[in-house]
């Protein structure tokens, strides 16, 4: 169920017998990383390149409870251990554990980390799901949860309480794209010596762009169906930790919840962050491109995008982070039947929930991804029915600049 940084492989060699390698690649760089970090040939009699997938439910014992790492597929598979040992080498982490998705790390961090009674301080802009899971499911199982801007250390510091237990945050957020100073707010959290967590979710950005632990977090936390994966094929998520206890922790819940993914989506996930950095400077080349276009474009009110020297937090995000990822929000001039027919009239970009595949996909976040959120909540964070979310692919630039221009004039002709 855990990753680790230093990787060790037990190999066969010659005589029958076995031998302990260790591999680490803690002066390794990123690339490097993503590409060997768990998956060295040795550790399969095989020789094989590729970690195989093990699809197997249960494993051969050599004596009752005598195994050989390996017992049964929900405790433990060694295609998923491949993934977790590069995830929590990318991460610099001791620890990694992939996920069934995105929303069950929140429900593992849920029932592994926190009891009735807790409180939690969350950000007041995040994905709909988690939004939901904390004020819905969180509330009736005994949390209390205060949404509060976190941009703002000192309102958090202000939103502790005696039995305050985590603070959860978006880095960048979702979907205005705010930024968060980890660094800061890990300072204050821990000043309380009280047992605080501290939790990013860096789906936005991955390791390559910025690393929650490194920052100051107790726990990184990631939707692997976004950049991590990048195909828009596999849903999955992760949590990365360095406090053993908490590994345990987590490992225990996984393991008894059953939250664990297919091996088949592990060996895509594997397949897909050898080429994560490749993919990310793309994703970012393009994002200028069109964030600048946009930014110019007399059809739209506003850019968000921290790439951008306009965006409020650029300069922090420029000093936190490697870049600005491929994600941009803006304001078309225009109201819902002007975002409607401009969604509508996109040809590259395609209308789609979801974020961070080689393909661009844009939606409106008032009827789509957010719809579960409170409209007071929505527009008082400016979440209107005229913002619209991109998600910027690997296409030619050119091309998704032409697409967005074109669009925009339908919907003006249209209002």
């Amino acid at each position: 169920m855990t990753g680790v940084t230093n990787g060790t492989c037990s190999i066969k060699i010659g005589n029958g017998t076995t031998e302990t390698r260790e591999h680490d690649y803690s002066d390794k760089g990123f690339e490097t990383r993503a590409i060997q970090a768990g998956q060295d040939p040795d550790q399969w009699s095989s020789g094989i390149v590729v970690p195989p997938i093990h699809t197997g439910t249960t494993f051969k014992q050599d004596g009752p409870g005598l195994h050989r790492g390996y017992e049964y597929g929900r405790s433990g598979n060694p295609t998923r251990n491949s993934l977790e040992k590069c995830i929590a080498s990318l991460d610099n982490a001791k620890y990694a554990f992939a996920f069934s998705s995105g929303l069950a790390t929140v429900t593992g961090v849920f029932c592994a980390l926190l009891n009735a009674g807790d409180h939690v301080i969350c950000g007041d802009d995040v994905y709909g799901g988690t939004n939901r899971y904390f004020k819905n499911i969180g509330k009736s199982h005994g949390l209390s949860v205060d949404f509060v801007d976190t941009t703002n250390v000192d309102l958090i510091e202000k939103a502790i309480k005696p039995n305050t237990k985590m603070v959860w945050v978006e880095s960048p957020t979702n979907p205005t794209l705010k930024v968060m100073d980890i660094p800061s707010i890990a300072a204050v959290v821990k000043s309380k010596n009280q047992g605080i967590l501290f939790a990013v979710d860096n789906t936005f950005l991955t390791p390559y762009l910025q690393r929650p632990l490194d920052l100051g977090a107790d726990l990184g936390v990631y939707s692997m169906t976004k950049y991590m994966n990048g195909h828009s094929d596999v849903i999955m998520g992760a949590i990365t930790t360095n406090d053993e206890e908490l590994s345990n922790r987590i490992a225990y819940i996984e393991n008894s919840m059953g939250l664990v993914p297919s091996p088949f989506d592990c060996y895509l996930v594997n397949r897909s962050l050898k080429t994560l950095a490749i993919r990310m400077d793309r994703h970012i080349q393009n994002a200028t491109e069109v964030a600048t276009f946009l930014e110019q474009h007399p059809l739209v009110e506003k850019v968000i995008y921290p790439g951008l020297e306009s965006h409020p937090q650029y300069k922090l995000a420029k000093r936190l982070w490697k870049g600005a990822s491929g994600m941009i929000s803006f304001y078309i001039k225009g109201d819902l039947k002007t975002s409607t027919a401009f969604l509508k009239a996109l040809k590259i970009f395609i209308l789609a929930e979801s974020l961070g595949g080689f393909e661009s996909l844009a939606e409106l976040p008032s009827i789509m991804t957010h719809a579960s959120v409170p409209e007071a909540e929505r527009l008082k964070l400016g979440i209107s029915d005229n913002l619209i979310r991109i998600s910027v692919g690997l296409e030619t630039a050119a091309d998704l600049v032409k697409d967005l221009d074109q669009a925009l004039k339908v919907a003006t002709a249209s209002s």
